[in-house]
């Protein structure tokens, strides 16, 4: 899991070929003016998705984990919270694992919580399980998705 602001995104684009890109795409867009939902950067490769929900605070918000996608999950406004364990550490399953959807969650508590404010972003690996909308009140956020080579 990485925790940064987007000013210093450069740093991360050696770990994934297509960070550069996701990370440019983020710093140029009007994102607040996407449409909820998703948007195509290329194709199932590369997507954003908008999401403009309401934080469920710590008690409401369920661990989930990707197999086909690394996430990068950017604040535009609100107060967000994830919360983190590892992949390794869960062992409380919620359902079996959506292949159309890429996520499984779990009954697990999270081991770490950080706070993501506007401007910085969280990246999650598939080995990261975290559980998003843990802020309170409004939240609008850009969920890059970055498919796993």
């Amino acid at each position: 899991m990485v925790l940064d602001t987007l000013g210093c995104a450069e740093r991360y684009a050696g770990l994934h070929p297509r960070f550069a890109e996701a990370f440019r795409y983020l710093a140029s867009t009007d994102l607040a003016a996407l449409p909820t939902g998703r948007t195509d950067i290329d194709g199932d490769r590369l997507f954003v998705i908008l999401d403009r929900k309401d934080g469920r605070g710590r008690g409401g918000a369920r661990l989930e984990a990707h197999r086909r996608y690394i996430d990068i999950q950017f604040t535009i406004e609100g107060d967000e919270e994830i919360g983190w364990t590892p992949l390794a550490s869960c062992a409380a399953p919620d359902g079996s694992f959506d292949e159309t959807k890429d996520i499984l969650f779990f009954g697990d508590a999270p081991s770490a919580w950080v706070r993501v404010p506007p401007g910085s972003f969280a990246i999650f690996f598939p080995e990261d399980a975290h559980a998003p909308l843990a802020g309170h009140g409004a939240l609008v956020k850009a969920i890059v998705k970055i498919a796993v080579l």
